[in-house]
């Protein structure tokens, strides 16, 4: 069975199809799914998924694209999700330098961020990093932020190999999703091939970043087979063991999951 720690099917592209396509999990052989939060709206759909199917957990968290909008009543409200039975983690969560240029908007995604990552620590749960084109910043963070016991995903990984062997040093685990099927992924290939199995995650992203042959296409947990076809190839290892390895990782990271292993 195969443990999906990043999704996000309350997006607007699944309202035509979200029921039967959830419905559908289980037979393509996802066990579980964790639908991640990108804004106060989406935390609260991503739980009410979590409540309405038995195989799927939330996190609760702020995108940086609208962290530097976010209010100590969002934290205050987060706090509360983070009691939920079926919250496992807070994220998505960290810095987005890709599009945001301001510098004191930067400073805001900043601020809320390490606010986000506080409260993870005062509710002991994991949190999922986003990080895009602010590969310095967050391994400055996370540092500081290994030294207090978080415990971390870095999403979507998209920096070099010796970095993400410095993040598996602090203790954290690599999301690799789609890209690592990609023709142009060699970085991300790499990054795979330099880490142990015992910190990869298998994620989506849905409804982004589809793997091959689907690429360009909505992309779904149902596809995660292609990344794990690839990873048993870059690893040397069965598709199976790829599986079991990632299942008990995902597991390891996302403590309160664990009371809901079905």
């Amino acid at each position: 069975m195969i443990f999906e720690t990043h999704a996000h099917y309350d997006d607007e592209k699944f309202d035509t199809d979200r029921v039967e396509l959830l419905s559908s999990m289980k037979e393509a052989g996802i066990g579980h799914v964790i639908n991640v939060g990108a804004n106060m709206k989406g935390t609260r759909e991503s739980i009410h998924l979590a409540h309405e199917y038995d195989f799927i957990f939330a996190a609760a968290g702020v995108h940086p694209d609208d962290a530097p909008r976010m209010t100590e009543a969002d934290i205050e409200e987060l706090r509360k999700y983070g009691a939920d039975p079926k919250v496992v983690a807070i994220g998505e969560i960290g810095p987005d330098y890709y599009w945001e240029k301001d510098p004191a908007i930067r400073e805001k995604q900043i601020y809320w961020w390490k606010r986000q990552m506080d409260l993870a620590l005062e509710l002991d749960l994991p949190v999922i990093i986003h990080s895009r084109d602010a590969a310095e910043i967050t391994m400055e963070v996370m540092k500081e932020y290994a030294t207090k016991g978080i415990r971390a995903v870095i999403h979507c990984y998209s920096y070099s190999a010796e970095m993400a062997k410095e993040f598996v040093k602090l203790g954290y685990y690599i999301g690799v999703g789609g890209v690592v099927t990609f023709k142009n992924g060699r970085k991300l290939q790499e990054t795979v091939c330099h880490i142990p199995m015992d910190r990869i995650l298998l994620e989506t992203d849905s409804p982004y970043m589809a793997p091959e042959p689907y690429r360009g296409k909505r992309n779904d947990s149902r596809y995660i087979p292609e990344m794990v076809k690839k990873i048993a190839e870059i690893k040397g290892i069965s598709r199976e063991e790829v599986e079991d390895i990632t299942w008990n990782n995902a597991f390891d990271l996302f403590r309160k999951a664990k009371e809901w292993n079905i």
